[in-house]
């Protein structure tokens, strides 16, 4: 049986001490990943991706890269062992791996442009702090009225469309926290999370024009397959206005439901999550119809992981 393939690429969240050392004592390429990334943040990306401390790997400077590199690592086995997506998507940071893996960046740029990225917001959370928090049980309509509700003491708004009833709101603490008492007013859970800033807010927007700025000495090309973006759950193949969407990102909630109802539709039957953990694995099963028994579902993490798929694909 032949498989329609997309390659899923996690984001902040999914790090964990010892993540992409296995990856990198397998294969050469994926160890010259960690050498990259190494080299181009100026810092050891991969002592923190293979030691630690998890203090140190969680600061979003350093995590943003690091999360990268072992996705990168991973993707340099998958397609050592000719294993290649129809399409492909990532969730907010995940979004520079998956530009990599459609041929959009080469390694380099990615890995420099999470640096930066993660600088700037790193900035811009230390000038304008907030708060996320998920909520749970409410579709996005009922969310979508209780931030307008809650959003007149401040800036408040959806960063991430996760599933049907798993929205995360973004925004000062405030209106954030007043969001949290509606929704279980609403008999939804309401869980804040720990996170260094409001990701995916307007408390991010001084940072867009310094990063499309930085992204403009960074080539981009047209996709060899297609990409879902965040922002628009949609295709995009012109690279200025991929620089635009990723730009935009900074402030764009993640309509990661979207891209997953999307890919079932266009047949895709295999969703290989690159990179380290299964929290995209576990949101695609929450996404899916429960009848979906033919429908792969699959991490390469690690070495054991991609020889788990590839006996899956025979």
């Amino acid at each position: 049986m032949t498989r329609k393939i997309a390659f899923l690429f996690p984001g902040q969240g999914s790090q964990y001490v010892g993540m992409g050392l296995h990856m990198a004592e397998t294969f050469q390429e994926a160890k010259e990943v960690f050498e990259q990334a190494d080299e181009i943040c100026r810092k050891p990306i991969s002592r923190f991706c293979f030691e630690g401390p998890m203090e140190e790997l969680t600061l979003t400077v350093n995590l943003q890269p690091a999360v990268t590199a072992v996705s990168l690592s991973c993707l340099a086995a998958l397609l050592q062992a000719g294993i290649r997506p129809e399409v492909v998507a990532g969730h907010s940071l995940g979004e520079y791996a998956a530009l990599v893996a459609a041929g959009v960046l080469s390694r380099e740029g990615a890995l420099a442009l999470v640096q930066k990225r993660g600088e700037l917001m790193h900035r811009e959370a230390l000038a304008h702090p907030g708060a996320m928090a998920a909520i749970i049980g409410l579709p996005i309509e009922e969310v979508r009225m209780i931030v307008d509700e809650a959003r007149d003491t401040g800036v408040l708004g959806i960063a991430n469309h996760n599933t049907a009833e798993q929205i995360v709101i973004t925004g000062e603490r405030d209106p954030v926290s007043r969001a949290v008492v509606l929704a279980k007013e609403r008999k939804a859970r309401a869980v804040p999370l720990k996170v260094s800033g409001a990701w995916h807010s307007r408390l991010m927007e001084n940072a867009v024009k310094d990063f499309r700025s930085f992204m403009e000495d960074v080539s981009f090309s047209e996709p060899r397959c297609p990409v879902l973006f965040n922002a628009t759950a949609e295709e995009e193949t012109d690279p200025r206005k991929i620089k635009d969407l990723m730009a935009n990102q900074l402030i764009s909630p993640v309509r990661w439901y979207d891209i997953i109802l999307r890919m079932h539709r266009e047949g895709i039957d295999a969703f290989v999550e690159v990179g380290p953990k299964n929290v995209l694995s576990g949101l695609v099963k929450k996404i899916l119809p429960p009848d979906q028994e033919d429908i792969l579902l699959h991490n390469v993490g690690d070495p054991k992981g991609l020889h788990s798929l590839l006996d899956a694909l025979k």
